[in-house]
């Protein structure tokens, strides 16, 4: 009895346990759903925000916003790509590699251009965007080089995919419509019989057997002919 309550009491023991780790991992997905959905949010706000001052305030503060729209627009399109092809092409997972270096530079410099957003020396602003537009323009670039790599690599291996695929389905149609007279019965052929001089008369032409220059026989039950038609 006591052997029995204790496996109760084990078996007790080992469901609550897998139930809270099941909590525990049902609560920590949520967690990361609802982080991720609000990242999201922020930064679609973030980025109409950006959107809207590169058109509303000209100058140094307009460009500035429109330099870390164009930066993160860039990143977060080559780090979807990546992302969605390692998963296909291992071959891609030192392209992201490198990538995660680029991201931290464009961190970096994005981290820069919205202080300065908030820059009050418009003059020395002014100053600084020609070298913060080309470490913009190098990372840009950088990630763009990146992300049509890939896409053009993905390409082409479904260009590669569908040639094969296209010359198996010729095959195939080809074998389809493969047909010979080997498919179909013969008709036997008869044997030539050897010739003797009976079967090649036989097989020649009858001739006619009254010649039609001699006389004409008679019959009693033929009228006479007429002296005219003698020709006398």
């Amino acid at each position: 009895m006591e052997a029995v309550i204790a496996v109760v009491a084990l078996l007790f023991v080992l469901l609550t346990v897998l139930g809270v780790y099941a909590t525990v991992k049902a609560v920590g997905a949520a967690k990361r759903g609802v982080d991720r959905t609000i990242g999201q949010a922020r930064r679609t706000v973030e980025d109409h925000t950006l959107r809207a001052k590169s058109f509303a305030q000209p100058g140094p503060v307009g460009e500035i916003a429109q330099l870390r729209l164009g930066l993160r627009t860039s990143m977060r399109a080559t780090q979807d790509a990546l992302h969605a092809g390692v998963a296909e092409d291992e071959s891609l997972r030192e392209s992201l590699g490198l990538f995660q270096r680029l991201s931290a530079h464009g961190h970096e410099l994005d981290s820069e251009l919205k202080r300065l957003e908030s820059e009050p020396d418009r003059a020395k602003l002014a100053e600084r965007l020609p070298s913060l537009r080309e470490r913009t323009e190098r990372i840009t670039g950088s990630a763009d080089s990146l992300r049509w790599a890939a896409r053009d690599r993905a390409r082409r291996f479904a260009e590669d995919d569908l040639d094969s695929l296209s010359a198996q389905i010729d095959v195939e149609a080809g074998a389809l419509r493969h047909w010979t007279t080997e498919d179909t019965p013969q008709t036997p052929q008869p044997h030539p019989r050897p010739e003797t001089p009976g079967t090649r008369a036989a097989q020649e032409p009858a001739r006619p057997a009254i010649d039609p220059t001699g006389p004409r026989p008679t019959y009693p039950w033929q009228k006479k002919p007429r002296p005219e038609a003698s020709g006398m």
